[in-house]
């Protein structure tokens, strides 16, 4: 039988989705404040052409960008922290269309997870409606594709920031 040991603490990151008029900064504060955690990672904000699955929502010119927390915490705190980042949302909504969207996830030395509300094959139940993915692993060559990973995971923005995070996590 096996131990029962305390998970590895983990680096909790931010994937944003936001239009180019939006003031994106005000939820770098709403995050620090809800979070009791300071962002120390941010990469640029890109043009988000990856798909057009927000545009009706969000509208045409979205920008892509991904944040993370300074203090590692423990992976547990992913379904709670989708449902706060899900009243954040809410709560910028314009009749009830988001104008930001706020994915979160963690960072391990070994891959990278991402919170959603919808199930699939490939997604594991966490609790309060919240299932979890393995959107990319690290090997020595850096982050692997997986069948299910969104190309923008995998753009040179968002793999520079990833990397740096790991580092980051690495030397803590």
């Amino acid at each position: 039988m096996g131990n029962i040991n305390q998970p590895n603490l983990v680096k909790f990151f931010f994937g944003l989705i936001f239009n180019e008029t939006f003031n994106i900064e005000e939820v770098y504060k709403v995050l620090e404040q809800k979070f009791n955690n300071k962002i120390d990672i941010y990469s640029p904000a890109i043009d988000f052409t990856f798909t057009t699955y927000y545009n009706k929502e969000m509208g045409e010119k979205l920008k892509r960008q991904w944040i993370s927390f300074e203090k590692p915490i423990l992976p547990d705190a992913l379904a709670d922290m989708k449902i706060e980042t899900n009243n954040i949302e809410d709560s910028y909504a314009k009749d009830k269309n988001r104008i930001v969207n706020i994915d979160p996830g963690y960072i391990t030395p070994a891959n990278v997870i991402l919170a959603s509300t919808k199930d699939f094959s490939h997604r594991i139940y966490l609790s309060k409606g919240i299932y979890a993915e393995v959107t990319t692993i690290y090997r020595k060559e850096g982050f692997t594709k997986l069948p299910w990973t969104y190309p923008d995971y995998l753009c040179p923005t968002a793999t520079e920031f990833i990397l740096k995070a790991r580092q980051c996590l690495l030397k803590k």
